[in-house]
């Protein structure tokens, strides 16, 4: 029978056997781990466990059966009667042991999300997810599963993969970059990683030091905030207008920004703007980490090239992902990095996981993308968002330009717009909107004239039926 107590440990507590055994016995009914109902071994069988006379184990069982820790039923042996949730006074459960954290795991929980709670929407507007019913499966699952037989052939192993990632990834995706980007980019400089997040997290964990700024755009994405704060880095907020981030001759070495397409406001950021951007690095030795989240979907004029393709200077770091283009829990992303900060990333990365990450997907996907179904694929998705966009922006400013200013933009996954009218008269028109069961994502930006709210709605992973749904309880022209 496998069966075990800490005896031994409590023999050198206890002067006899005896009572080493009652307290082993003891403490684990009263603490748990021997549970409610629990057949003990027999005298027999636990005297040949610990070396003990069956003597000695029948009187320990007697004291606990006699205390009503245990029951001994004839003929069928001796069973756990404590229930632990029932213990009280002198009995009850110890506190739960607290532990100094260090400055860094007391810096992740200030720095973590704190989202409203709100009831389950019926047409979530807040949530991000695919249009999954356009999905290529049959392409994607013959890709994975050829990476299954690849990783469980005999032989097969992750040692010759880094954690920068698997190569043939890393050169699809230079070859996407170069080809669809317009980003001069070899795979040596390209590090593959668990979602842009992770991207994000490192690069703050190597760029700022604890006590020194970062600049952030305000609004922008909430992770970027975080990453600098629990690297112990203090934001410097960079205000944003229609054109994008304000340049200013920040006092900080890192920037992270997003010029392709501003988050969350959807502003595309000038010629001009970029130009200063990248004066303000080399004149500071400052790093720019551009956030391209989701360029891919265009949906009317010409595409936007980014910050990086304009860097003469080796000073942005290029950061995407393939979390709006694949399955929602296919978690890849990558970092283009100059490459003095390659060696650094890739120490970075080996500290945290010496093997690459997910890379059955990272397989799964360099096939996806080498046979060409990837940017089939994107082809596709931006003809059936750009239906989507066109018809949801319609519908959002000829129903709600009273309540919001929507952000002009030609590209993207969300719409976003300004409230137009107080926050008192916000905060109603959120309430009553989720009372209808729907909800939105929203940013926030404290202003001298109080507080500025803003509104994106997410729409890719709803049907248009849903978007005109959506609408018409926003109208607020139904209960």
């Amino acid at each position: 029978m496998h069966f075990h107590i800490a005896y031994h440990a409590y023999l050198e507590r206890y002067p006899t056997k005896l009572l080493a055994l009652y307290h082993a016995l003891h403490d684990g009914v009263t603490g748990g781990v021997l549970a409610y109902g629990l057949r003990l071994p027999s005298t027999r069988e636990l005297a040949g466990l610990y070396g003990l006379s069956r003597g000695t184990v029948n009187q320990v069982y007697e004291m606990l059966a006699s205390e009503g820790y245990l029951q001994c039923r004839t003929g069928s042996g001796t069973y756990v009667a404590f229930r632990k949730e029932e213990q009280g006074g002198a009995g009850a459960a110890r506190p739960e042991a607290s532990y100094r954290l260090s400055a860094w795991g007391e810096r992740l929980e200030s720095a973590s999300p704190r989202g409203r709670m709100v009831p389950r929407a019926v047409v979530d507007f807040d949530c991000f997810a695919p249009d999954l019913d356009a999905f290529p499966r049959e392409a994607w699952n013959r890709c994975l599963y050829a990476a299954v037989r690849e990783l469980t052939a005999s032989g097969a192993g992750r040692g010759d993969c880094p954690p920068q990632g698997y190569a043939p990834l890393r050169e699809g995706i230079a070859r996407y970059l170069r080809r669809a980007r317009g980003i001069a980019v070899e795979a040596g400089h390209i590090a593959v990683t668990g979602g842009s997040m992770q991207a994000l997290a490192l690069l703050a964990q190597l760029l700022v030091e604890p006590g020194e700024p970062a600049v952030a755009e305000t609004p922008g994405y909430a992770g970027i905030r975080r990453a600098i704060r629990a690297a112990g880095g203090r934001c410097i907020d960079a205000a944003v207008d229609a054109q994008g981030i304000v340049p200013a001759d920040w006092e900080a070495r890192a920037l992270f920004v997003t010029p392709t397409r501003q988050f969350p406001t959807g502003a595309v950021l000038s010629l001009e703007r970029r130009q200063a951007l990248l004066r303000w690095a080399y004149e500071r030795e400052a790093v720019i980490v551009e956030d391209d989240y989701d360029s891919e979907f265009r949906h009317r004029g010409k595409s936007l090239e980014p910050l990086k393709t304009l860097d003469r200077e080796e000073r942005v770091v290029y950061v995407g992902s393939f979390t709006k283009t694949l399955l929602p829990d296919v978690r890849i992303g990558y970092a283009v990095l100059p490459p003095s900060l390659v060696q650094p990333f890739v120490r970075a990365q080996a500290l945290y996981e010496p093997h690459p990450a997910n890379l059955l997907e990272q397989k799964a996907l360099a096939a996806f993308m080498a046979s060409g179904e990837y940017e089939r694929h994107l082809r596709r998705m931006k003809r059936i968002y750009s239906r989507k966009f066109a018809l949801f922006m319609q519908m959002l400013t000829s129903e709600l330009s009273d309540r919001f200013r929507f952000v002009e933009s030609d590209a993207g996954l969300h719409i976003f717009g300004w409230w137009l009218g107080t926050e008192s008269e916000y905060l109603d028109y959120r309430a009553a909107c989720e009372a209808r069961g729907v909800r939105w994502s929203e940013a926030r930006v404290e202003t001298e004239a109080g507080v500025k709210y803003g509104a994106y709605f997410n729409f890719p992973h709803l049907s248009e039926e849903q978007l005109r749904q959506g609408m018409e309880r926003m109208s607020l022209k139904t209960l």
